[in-house]
């Protein structure tokens, strides 16, 4: 028998996230996400949606409005990441819930699509989840300056129709 209730989950907008919080997701790791060897400094996350199994935070997915060009064509999106779920419940459709409790939130802030940046692992479950890579290269803001993305691009349509654009990509700001 679990020792989690067996009621169904919900996933909640999260008024704050602390380091503190990813802890006990994550652990303490220095490297909770595997992308320190990439050598990118990350944007903070400004929307937050987590689940809580008998009161301990377990799983998190963050969301921020970030600029990008394709084509030279200018316009946002909403960059997603911070996704995680804890080790010891791992496999249980909570990933699933809270980026859909995020995405649904993300269909009202605007931009018509989603983009996330992953391991390529991590690939296979974001497509699970309805992501689709993004097949080209990806600049990034830097403090040294643009640099193309070392991680997987996958994106999603936040609304009806929207296909993501043709031509060269880049975010006008660091990556989230």
């Amino acid at each position: 028998m679990d020792h989690f209730s067996s009621a169904r989950p919900a996933a909640v907008r999260l008024t704050r996230y602390t380091k503190t919080e990813q802890a006990d997701i994550l652990g303490e790791g220095a490297d909770p996400f595997g992308v320190a060897d990439t050598g990118l400094t990350w944007l903070p996350k400004n929307e937050h949606f987590g689940i809580r199994l008998e009161g301990r935070l377990v799983a998190h997915t963050g969301l921020l409005r970030i600029p990008v060009s394709v084509g030279g064509a200018g316009f946002e999106v909403v960059g997603v990441g911070g996704v995680a779920v804890a080790a010891d419940v791992r496999g249980r459709g909570l990933a699933r819930l809270v980026m859909a409790a995020a995405l649904d939130h993300a269909r009202t802030m605007g931009p018509r699509h989603g983009l996330l940046f992953c391991r390529p692992p991590l690939v296979p479950l974001y497509r699970r989840l309805g992501w689709r890579v993004l097949e080209r290269d990806v600049g990034v803001e830097q403090p040294e300056g643009p640099v193309t993305m070392p991680l997987r691009t996958m994106w999603t349509p936040l609304h009806d129709g929207a296909d993501w654009p043709a031509g060269a990509v880049r975010l006008l700001s660091y990556p989230m």
